[in-house]
């Protein structure tokens, strides 16, 4: 895996990296050849996290992961922040990096899900999760929506393919090729989805997909864009 984007992007932060899908993103993007932060909120739980995926990795890794706390992990990394967190703890985390992400790509991969009823579309006030992180970072920060739909225990499986395709959503048309380009790091087919509010249909599919898992006892259900050649 390499990035298909010449841009020089600087460390990745995974805003809660200790998490599966966080970790799945964070060990595709080491064995591509990056460095990443893992964010924690707290310290020991991102270095701890951040030393048992070093391991995990072996000689892909190369010393290019490590982990700090949430603010920290998002003041270091380059251009580009990826915000990996349950929708409950969303709101406080975000406000917790909010100056720290100024200038920067967030990648908000969050889904805006109501348990027990995690099977059901929830819509929230600001239309979005990412339309409501677009709202509280300003506009500083480009937000672009993305990775909600992919299984975590795909991500982790780094020599598998991960069998479903990346929907894109951002107002900036560079920010979200900059993404795309980053999935295809990770080893998936990325596409343009349009504008941030497309997001509210892209996180809906998540409970949709759950529901799939559920009805048909499988864990990796996904999506793919077909009949559509991508751009050379």
């Amino acid at each position: 895996m390499s990035l298909s984007s010449p841009v020089s992007i600087g460390p990745v932060a995974v805003i809660g990296g200790t998490g599966a899908e966080g970790s799945g993103l964070a060990m595709r993007w080491v064995a591509a050849g990056l460095e990443v932060i893992i964010g924690s909120r707290s310290a020991e739980k991102a270095q701890r996290r951040a030393a048992e995926l070093l391991e995990a990795l072996g000689a892909r890794a190369r010393g290019r992961l490590r982990g700090l706390p949430n603010a920290e992990a998002a003041a270091a990394a380059g251009e580009v922040v990826v915000v990996t967190v349950p929708y409950k703890a969303h709101r406080p985390i975000l406000e917790a990096i909010r100056e720290a992400v100024q200038g920067k790509i967030v990648v908000d991969c969050t889904v805006p899900l109501h348990p027990p009823q995690v099977t059901r579309v929830h819509v929230p006030a600001g239309g979005s999760a990412a339309q409501e992180a677009q709202a509280l970072l300003g506009p500083g920060a480009r937000v672009v929506a993305a990775f909600q739909n992919v299984a975590a225990h795909k991500l982790q499986a780094l020599d598998d393919d991960v069998g479903c395709d990346v929907l894109v959503c951002g107002d900036d048309p560079a920010a979200r090729e900059h993404v795309i380009a980053l999935a295809e790091a990770a080893g998936m087919r990325a596409w343009h989805a349009g504008p941030l509010q497309n997001a509210v249909a892209v996180e809906g599919l998540t409970p949709i997909l759950i529901g799939i898992n559920k009805r048909y006892h499988t864990k990796g259900a996904g999506i793919r864009i077909t009949n559509v050649a991508p751009e050379e």
